[in-house]
């Protein structure tokens, strides 16, 4: 007796859809009356809307799902299509690889997206929302800096490193860090949350 794996059967294309609608494509596929293909291909299509209701929120979902009926069949289903099936040419090109950023991170506690920040509060016009978000990036900083040196904190040392990354652009003399437990309070509310 011998047991019929998954491992052992044919790939799936479209996973999401299931084993029984690529049987039912690849049944269509012998059907050789037209006018029952574009039947069956219909009746197909409402079942893999039923099958995945969440594509409904996409606009022209239903021109997903003939695509991806045609995708299934490996672009072998002859049938009247509603729609203009991509080719597939298309899925057998490889995406371009994603190149990394070369750029250095002065201070990698507080990350890149950090100094951008704060080259964007420095070129700000609006000297009011400046010094708001002057704070707001200071105390931004305090906390990133917190994550990884739980053990001491000086605030001096958080200023001192904006002062720098900032290029002398932001003057902290003015800027009231909060406590460093008060921001460890936060952090330590925010795991109980989670934890209920």
């Amino acid at each position: 007796m011998s047991f019929d794996y998954n491992t052992s059967r044919k790939q799936l294309v479209l996973p999401e859809y299931g084993r029984n609608i690529q049987k039912m494509v690849d049944y269509i596929k012998t059907v050789e009356d037209r006018t029952e293909r574009n039947r069956l291909a219909g009746a197909i299509i409402s079942i893999m809307g039923n099958l995945n209701p969440h594509l409904r929120d996409i606009n022209d979902f239903k021109h997903k799902l003939w695509d991806h009926l045609a995708i299934i069949a490996d672009f072998e289903l002859d049938i009247d299509y509603p729609y203009e099936i991509p080719k597939a040419e298309m899925f057998k090109t490889r995406p371009r690889p994603v190149e990394y950023g070369t750029h250095s991170i002065k201070y990698r506690h507080y990350g890149k997206s950090l100094e951008l920040m704060i080259d964007a509060v420095c070129d700000m016009q609006d000297e009011t929302e400046k010094e708001r978000l002057i704070n707001v990036v200071a105390n931004h900083m305090k906390k990133s800096y917190l994550t990884w040196n739980r053990d001491t904190v000086n605030d001096e040392v958080i200023l001192n490193d904006l002062k720098k990354l900032s290029k002398g652009r932001i003057n902290t003399e003015n800027i009231k860090l909060n406590e460093t437990r008060e921001i460890i309070g936060k952090k330590r509310s925010k795991r109980n949350i989670r934890k209920k």
